[in-house]
């Protein structure tokens, strides 16, 4: 089913000081195929004909710059605001869940640095969540292929779980806003840190299920893969 315009809100967490990627100013703004690298998620979030607002996690003090290089030269009809950017990924979020307008319902958790998002997959994914009786969030990946390996501190192998238990997962992560609310409450009122967004709805005693989207939804976190996702950027234009 086709989502109502504007009752979710996209959370696009671009806060990280990109250490990882060797770039000390952070890799949301690095050029990726002709546009910087965060504006492709803006885009697609843009054509969703369920967001009604985006919201931006950036660091405050690159909030003028973000806007500048980022937002305004692509001229999206979706409204835009933005949240500073926190020490942790999950104070990021919690930045970003606070900015939400109380008119939206439904609250889509993207990484920035994960450009390969498509406004069809967005749309799928909330159509789950909208569909499906009791969920409380859902999240985007894949089963496992590659055998999976459980070991100890010191590398030693101590078992192969079965596979088509495992999923790897993604961004977008979308859930209700009353859900994620509740579960970063308890998360931060118990000191607790989570993997993603969705482990906190867990432990909340939420329901998340996986949606499966491609594997090319990939994510930029070192300096080798931006030539693929260039590449399949370039395949899509």
């Amino acid at each position: 089913m086709e989502a109502a315009r504007g009752d979710v809100c996209a959370v696009v967490v671009a806060g990280g000081s990109g250490q990882r990627f060797g770039n000390p100013g952070g890799k949301q703004l690095i050029d990726a195929a002709g546009k910087p690298l965060m504006s492709w998620s803006l885009l697609a979030f843009d054509r969703a004909p369920s967001v009604g607002h985006i919201v931006v996690v950036c660091p405050a003090e690159r909030t003028d710059e973000v806007r500048r290089v980022a937002v305004e030269p692509f001229g999206l009809s979706t409204p835009v605001s933005f949240a500073a950017a926190g020490e942790t990924r999950q104070d990021s979020t919690r930045s970003g869940l606070d900015a939400v307008p109380f008119t939206c319902a439904f609250v889509a958790i993207h990484d920035g640095a994960r450009p390969l998002i498509t406004p069809e997959l967005i749309e799928r994914a909330v159509a789950v969540l909208r569909d499906t009786d009791g969920a409380d969030g859902v999240v985007c990946g894949q089963p496992a292929v590659d055998t999976l390996k459980l070991v100890d501190e010191e590398a030693v192998i101590q078992g192969t779980p079965p596979r088509s238990s495992y999923w790897t997962v993604q961004t977008p992560q979308i859930f209700t806003v009353e859900a994620l609310r509740r579960a970063e409450e308890a998360a931060r009122a118990e000191g607790f840190v989570g993997t993603d967004d969705a482990s906190l709805v867990e432990r909340a005693g939420g329901r998340v299920l996986c949606v499966e989207s491609p594997r090319d939804n990939l994510k930029v976190t070192l300096p080798e893969d931006l030539p693929l996702v260039e590449f399949l950027l370039g395949q899509r234009q």
